[in-house]
């Protein structure tokens, strides 16, 4: 899947809310943006764990279906992340790489930062879970 058909999918799939933009998707990398909402500051005037979490796992999801093609029913089995600086309360850029795609699961590395900074903020290791094609046991 292209980036536009992926982000057409995502605004229809998750239709409560802004999905991440996906700006880049080749089945090796991806690139998404979460733009920058007061909503996502916490106390200490902070971007949320969960913001960067939900970037990443977006991330790795756009990076599947680019890998893969079409199949809403990739599911994230887990997520680890480390929080590395406070980020800057305005958008935030996730690179994900794959890291190894097999036929069942897709492991992949993100790195978080805040937009036109060098310095990651948040650190994610994602594996999703591949469902079997149809007719395969």
């Amino acid at each position: 899947m292209t980036p536009d058909e992926i982000n057409q999918f995502l605004a229809q799939a998750f239709s409560g809310g802004t999905p991440p933009l996906v700006e880049a998707a080749d089945g090796q990398t991806a690139r998404c943006r979460i733009t920058y909402n007061p909503n996502q500051i916490r106390p200490g005037g902070t971007l949320s764990g969960p913001t960067m979490m939900a970037l990443a796992d977006t991330a790795a999801y756009a990076l599947v279906l680019s890998a893969i093609g079409f199949e809403p029913l990739a599911v994230t089995t887990n997520l680890s992340i480390q929080f590395m600086r406070k980020p800057k309360p305005k958008d935030l850029i996730a690179d994900v790489r794959m890291m190894k795609l097999g036929k069942t699961m897709a492991v992949m590395e993100a790195g978080i930062r805040s937009d036109g900074e060098t310095d990651m903020v948040a650190h994610a290791v994602i594996t999703y879970a591949i469902p079997p094609k149809k007719g395969t046991p």
